[in-house]
C-alpha cells in the first residue's frame, strides 16, 4: 500500500489548511499516529532559529535551541498521552548520512529523552518497497492519512488527505511491520549519530 499511495485519489490541503485539520483532529485522538519519514533533506522554515544556526554551521547554537524546546516537546508527549495516544515516528535513513539528518537528529535525541517513541530505519530494508520511486512522506492515524506534500526545494507545501479506511488500514499495518525490524532511536544515536557530529559540514 505505502507505494501505491501517491496513486491514491485524495482530498489536496495546502499547508494552512493541512496544519489546521491536523490540529482539529489532534484534539480527538485515542489511537497511535504513526509518522513514516523518508526524504533525506527537507527545507525549513527560514524563521526557525534551529535551522538558522545550521545554515550557518553553528552547531552549538542548534542544541542550545533544540535544549531550550525540551518543555514542548515534554507537554506534546503529555498532551498524547492524555488522550490515550502516542506519537511513533519511523525514520529511514541512508548512508552516509545526509547533514540534513545530522541536524534533525539532534532535536530526535530531545523528543525521545522526553518520551517520544521514535526508531530508525536503514533505507536498504525497504528496497523491495521501491523500485519505481521511494516511499512518501506520510502520516496515518484514526482519522486520515495524510501523503505530506513538497515543493521542488522540499519545502513542505501542504498534504493530500485519504480517508479510505481501507487504505488508512493497510498503510498503518505496513509501517508497523517496519517499526518492528526498525531500531530504537537511542542506540541508533549513540552508535552512529554522536561520533560525526564534531566533523559536520
Amino acid at each position: 500500500m505505502l507505494d501505491r499511495i501517491r496513486s491514491i485519489p485524495g482530498q489536496t490541503l495546502d499547508v494552512a489548511s493541512y496544519h489546521a485539520l491536523r490540529r482539529e483532529e489532534t484534539q480527538h485522538l485515542t489511537k497511535p499516529i504513526w509518522k513514516l519519514e523518508r526524504s533525506q533533506y527537507f527545507h525549513e522554515p527560514d524563521d526557525d532559529p534551529s535551522w538558522r544556526a545550521f545554515v550557518e554551521n553553528d552547531w552549538a547554537r542548534v542544541i542550545a535551541v533544540f535544549e531550550s524546546e525540551r518543555a514542548e516537546a515534554r507537554a506534546e508527549v503529555e498532551s498524547y498521552a492524555r488522550q490515550g495516544s502516542e506519537l511513533r515516528r519511523l525514520r529511514v535513513v541512508e548512508r552516509p548520512v545526509s547533514p540534513y539528518l545530522l541536524w534533525e537528529m539532534q532535536w530526535f535525541r530531545i523528543l525521545a529523552e522526553e518520551g517520544t517513541l521514535i526508531r530508525v530505519l536503514d533505507a536498504t530494508q525497504i528496497e523491495a518497497l521501491e523500485h519505481d520511486a521511494v516511499l512518501p512522506e506520510v502520516v496515518v492515524d484514526e482519522h486520515a492519512l495524510y501523503h505530506v506534500s513538497y515543493d521542488e526545494d522540499w519545502r513542505a507545501c501542504g498534504a493530500r488527505r485519504i480517508d479510505d479506511p481501507h487504505v488508512m488500514r493497510e498503510a498503518t499495518r505496513e509501517i508497523a511491520a517496519l517499526w518492528e525490524s526498525a531500531e530504537p532511536f537511542a542506540r541508533y544515536f549513540t552508535r552512529e549519530i554522536m561520533t560525526l557530529l564534531p566533523s559536520a559540514p
